[in-house]
């Protein structure tokens, strides 16, 4: 009898795992099933030319194409009416006195009309530049700071393919911000950071800054092979990236929490926790597919 006891628990152990299992085998069905390749980007006619500045009719220019600038800035923008006006300013005052000081740099900007993955990867696949700075229509990050990601950049050398990144990163700013978010979002922000280790990127403790410059090839190879379109779309970057053995750093940036954020708490928090679980098992179980052996159109 006083095995009896033991014998339930063991049970209810044995239970316990079978359930869980049944579970997780349920989810990697669902995800499979649901995942879908992204379609091949959707360009209307208006959007295959632009004026240059002499105000003549161009083609869009192709990332395949050899750079003829030496930065790229893309700028997704999504309602961002009032705080975009701001970032340009810091932005386009520090390009144009850099161009000033150094007649040989050159840049472009490019602002998509929409946040979404699919309209930055059209900014992205348009670019000029030997390096390309995705940044945040908010302006949180101090534009400046593209100097640092340069320099990290620089320190990768050298670079496997001509494939390296570099990230701007808040981690150094976490105590001070547990200091100001109440302990619900702080369990939140741990949570998160545990799912991206566990499931996705390892080494990079700050996923998420919209801060993070790329060479020209490291752009083509990891945007070509992106799904995620909303706020887990840094995660699957990074995934591809360490995937092909894309050198990556990461740049501690001086960084502004600036209001008007579009993330809404639990539930962003929920979407891209889910979003972290599919990208995980939709490559694990082969829905989605990266190939070592793939060269850069």
């Amino acid at each position: 009898m006083a095995s009896l006891p033991l014998q339930l628990v063991v049970l209810g152990s044995v239970l316990g795992v079978a359930l869980a299992a049944a579970a997780l085998i349920l989810i990697s069905f669902v995800a499979f099933i649901t995942a879908t390749e992204m379609p091949p980007l959707h360009q209307h006619e208006e959007e295959r030319f632009f004026l240059n500045a002499g105000g003549q009719k161009e083609t869009l220019p192709s990332i395949r194409d050899s750079p003829t600038k030496q930065l790229s800035v893309v700028v997704p923008s999504y309602n961002e009416e009032k705080r975009l006006p701001v970032m340009m300013d810091e932005a386009l005052g520090y390009l144009e006195d850099r161009q000033k000081q150094d007649p040989t740099f050159t840049y472009e900007v490019i602002v998509v009309d929409d946040g979404s993955k699919d309209q930055t990867s059209k900014g992205i696949f348009s670019s000029r530049g030997e390096k390309i700075l995705m940044a945040d229509a908010d302006g949180a990050t101090k534009f400046p700071d593209v100097e640092k990601l340069e320099k990290g950049l620089n320190d990768l050398q050298p670079w496997p393919d001509q494939m390296a990144i570099a990230c701007g990163s808040r981690a150094h700013l976490k105590e001070e911000s547990i200091a100001q978010r109440s302990y619900f979002r702080t369990l939140l922000m741990y949570g998160f950071h545990f799912l991206v280790w566990f499931l996705c990127v390892r080494g990079i403790k700050d996923t998420q800054c919209g801060f993070k410059l790329l060479t020209r090839e490291a752009a083509s190879r990891t945007f070509s092979s992106l799904h995620i379109e909303r706020w887990a779309f840094d995660v699957e970057l990074l995934y591809i990236a360490q995937f092909f053995k894309i050198p990556v750093a990461e740049i501690a940036v001086n960084w502004t929490e600036i209001e008007g954020s579009k993330l809404v708490p639990f539930w962003s928090w929920l979407q891209m926790g889910r979003d972290l679980l599919f990208i995980r098992l939709r490559y694990l179980t082969g829905a989605w597919k990266l190939e070592q052996s793939r060269k850069m159109n």
